[in-house]
């Protein structure tokens, strides 16, 4: 079977499977009154949404986790995907499940968050060993590489733990990480088919079906939020797949809107803190366009857009260039 036919089958497996889980899944998180608590600081606009159920990250892993075991091959690569996806994804359903057992906005503590993201990031970073791994990154749209040597764990562990933060940041609207993530899953698996890294482009793949299945529920206005369950797992496997492709870098490109989002956040944070002022209505971003005035739809589909647009020029770089 040609392998553009076989991403193709992937992402509809998965897409599939991830419909058929949510109208079960959907209706049990409601029973468990798995329901989203709402920061009173955020958009008035938003309290309505409050109880909406929560955790339905938990469909994009389950309905990625079936599609992969079942296209691809198990190897080490495959292995360090699992790793750092299920295993970030961990740490968010346990921070969901605080969430709303002691219905609060707050779930683990940010040390506990960070621990439990360090230790992955060592456990991601022995893989790469045993797999003989290069340490060298490479400019985008460029012949220019440099060796990190001993330096590529520290930045190992900011790819991994910003990457996924920056991805949590993002989901703050129906279906804006959705929609993104999908994206920016499909320029890499187009990346990672070019190099001929097939099982990384069925993982790839695999993420586009799921979370194109779960944005069925997702978009607006919303039956089940992704919570962190799903958007550290997100995070997680973008960052490991950036690192199989050798794309560390080219990943700031193709995540434009998450590295934008994340941007709006420290920009905000120390203009407020160093000259009590703050630059935006409201961080992250999407808040900003919210208050401005714009619909949350159309806020959606601008971010979309640029999404597009850089996946694009990523795919470009990397690929046609």
């Amino acid at each position: 079977m040609p392998f553009d036919n076989v991403l193709f089958i992937t992402i509809l497996a998965a897409f599939l499977i991830a419909v058929l889980i949510g109208p079960l899944f959907i209706p049990m998180l409601r029973r468990l009154k798995f329901g989203q608590s709402i920061r009173e600081e955020g958009p008035q606009s938003h309290l309505k949404k409050a109880g909406t159920p929560t955790m339905g990250g938990t469909i994009i892993v389950l309905a990625l986790l079936f599609t992969v075991l079942k296209f691809a091959q198990w190897d080490t690569e495959l292995l360090f995907l699992i790793v750092v996806t299920f295993g970030y994804g961990l740490i968010g359903f346990l921070d969901d499940f605080i969430k709303i057992k002691k219905k609060r906005n707050l779930g683990l503590t940010a040390k506990q968050k960070f621990a439990g993201q360090i230790l992955l990031a060592i456990v991601a970073y022995l893989l790469l060993v045993k797999m003989g791994h290069s340490t060298v990154l490479s400019i985008p749209g460029t012949s220019i590489d440099f060796d990190l040597g001993w330096m590529y764990f520290p930045f190992l562990l900011f790819l991994l733990v910003g990457s996924t933060n920056a991805v949590n940041l993002t989901d703050g609207l129906d279906g804006l990480l959705a929609g993104t993530s999908a994206i920016a899953f499909g320029a890499y698996a187009i990346i990672a088919w070019n190099a001929s890294n097939m099982d990384t482009a069925i993982f790839s793949a695999a993420v586009v079906g799921s979370v194109l299945g779960f944005l069925v529920f997702n978009a607006h206005p919303a039956r089940v939020f992704m919570g962190d369950t799903g958007s550290l797992a997100l995070g997680g496997a973008l960052a490991g797949i950036a690192i199989l492709t050798k794309t560390e870098i080219l990943l700031a490109v193709i995540g434009i809107v998450f590295v934008i989002e994340t941007l709006s956040v420290i920009i905000q944070v120390i203009s407020f803190k160093t000259r009590g002022k703050r630059v935006f209505r409201m961080s992250p971003l999407h808040h900003h366009y919210e208050l401005s005035g714009w619909s949350e739809w159309r806020v959606v589909v601008t971010f979309w857009l640029v999404g597009i647009l850089f996946a694009g020029l990523g795919v470009y770089l990397e690929v046609i260039h």
